[in-house]
């Protein structure tokens, strides 16, 4: 039997979890008063606050401070007639932390902030930016907090439910069962992929969730399997993560006849992270979303050549924060970083593909849906480059 709930490991799912769970009882977010975001001159270099968790002790925190900062300045290497005067701040990975920085970065003249990484240091440096009427680009992915002058870069679990139900009911999965964790981050995943199934007309076959321990899903797994056999579900879309419950599910569902081959497996989190995963015989045949592979690979290298280190998972949403930022700045108009430029339908190209920002503070991402065969992913819906027709 795989061991799960032991040594949690630090992917990209985790990581993304963890950004989920931390803030959904937080403060409304604040909407922007008089105006929509502050006027620039595109003719000087536009100050733009960069708030990062450092300072907090925590050494997770640190590494993954420098390595948005690093690709903060990486994406300004590569801006082509734009000026961005990049200043750093650090949160302590804390609300209190993030809301004197953001305080102090609007009275340094920054015209927009990007971060914090944390939702509730988000949500506080938006609170402490509205009246200023400077918009906050942060890099959570919890849609809790977006909203008013607070926008979430982070892939949503919305997007990536959206993208592969979608999917599957192209392919005629359309009867789909949902599994989740009793934890937050399960119940927002589930609703996720509830509102994902309706969404896009598909059948909610059935809902069920687990206990989140390994005896909790041992325990649940044989009236989950009875379930999923009656239900006439022909999809079983899981929220777990490979750091969590998905080892154990992937072996116990088909050991309690839930035939893959006939009930698809799919996961609202990475399944290739950690790459060893990828071994699992529960995986096999399993889809799953994850950013433009061949884009992704681009930006590892370029990072690695730059700073002889691998980027951090995360990394590239500082990027994307700049490129866009880039982007209307390059345009020359005063209002390019208010909220009605931030959100132009167009959209943006980041590192890891498409992306526009949505009026109520939520993203759009463009993903590709991956298979695993053999103990490989294979991409089988390449990720869209621009936005209209399939994957949005």
């Amino acid at each position: 039997m795989f061991a799960v709930f032991r040594k949690p490991r630090k992917s990209l799912t985790a990581i993304a979890a963890a950004v989920m769970g931390l803030a959904l009882a937080a403060c409304q977010p604040v909407a922007l008063g008089g105006g929509s975001g502050p006027s620039i001159n595109t003719r000087a270099p536009v100050p733009v606050a960069l708030l990062v968790p450092s300072g907090s002790g925590q050494a997770g925190d640190t590494l993954v401070a420098q390595g948005l900062e690093n690709a903060a300045r990486l994406a300004i290497s590569d801006l082509d007639g734009v000026d961005i005067d990049l200043r750093v701040y650090s949160t302590a990975g804390s609300a209190g932390g993030a809301s004197s920085a953001a305080s102090q970065a609007v009275n340094d003249g920054a015209k927009i902030i990007l971060g914090p990484l944390y939702a509730q240091a988000a949500n506080a440096a938006g609170v402490a930016a509205a009246s200023r009427n400077v918009n906050v680009l942060s890099f959570s992915n919890n849609t809790a907090i977006a909203g008013g002058n607070v926008f979430v870069l982070g892939n949503t679990f919305q997007n990536t439910a959206n993208r592969l139900v979608s999917y599957a009911k192209r392919q005629g999965k359309d009867k789909i069962m949902v599994v989740h964790d009793r934890t937050v981050a399960g119940e927002v995943g589930r609703d996720a992929i509830v509102q994902a199934i309706s969404n896009s007309g598909s059948s909610p076959a059935a809902i069920a969730s687990y206990e989140f321990s390994q005896n909790g899903v041992v325990q649940a797994v044989p009236a989950i399997a009875s379930q999923a056999r009656s239900s006439g579900a022909n999809a079983l879309f899981m929220t777990a993560d490979t750091a969590g419950a998905l080892p154990l599910l992937a072996q116990l569902l088909p050991e309690n006849r839930v035939d893959p081959s006939v009930i698809k497996f799919i996961g609202l989190t990475r399944w290739d992270i950690p790459n060893s995963t990828l071994a699992l015989p529960g995986v096999q045949g399993g889809w799953f979303a994850l950013p433009d592979p061949g884009l992704s690979a681009q930006f590892a290298s370029r990072y690695q050549a730059a700073y002889g280190q691998a980027a951090h998972p995360l990394a590239g949403l500082a990027y994307d924060g700049i490129s866009a930022i880039g982007a209307l700045v390059k345009r020359g108009k005063s209002d390019a970083l208010t909220t009605a430029a931030l959100t132009q339908n167009a959209g943006f190209s980041g590192v890891n593909g498409v992306f526009r920002l949505r009026a109520d503070g939520t993203n759009e991402r463009g993903l590709a849906v991956a298979e695993i065969k053999n103990n490989q992913v294979v991409v089988i819906d390449p990720a869209p480059r621009s936005f209209g027709g399939f994957g949005f």
